[in-house]
């Protein structure tokens, strides 16, 4: 998808960037998107343990034995 990107295309996307956002406010931004996407990353394994996780044996509802129907 970006295997066409040289360096020039890059430089001016870094540029807008600092253009439209300010220097002051890149640093934020990318702590506040590095905490996105770990949390993106924490909720994806406890998704996925929860999914391998054995499933515990359940147990089925009584069926009365002949006793306990004289009764």
């Amino acid at each position: 998808m970006f295997e066409n990107i040289g360096f020039g295309e890059l430089f001016l996307i870094v540029l807008v960037i600092i253009v439209f956002f300010g220097p002051k406010k890149i640093p934020e931004f990318a702590r506040s998107l590095g905490k996105g996407i770990v949390e993106f990353k924490r909720a994806m394994r406890d998704v996925q343990s929860e999914l391998t996780k054995p499933e515990p044996p359940t147990q089925g509802p009584t069926n009365p034995t002949s006793s306990e129907k004289k009764e």
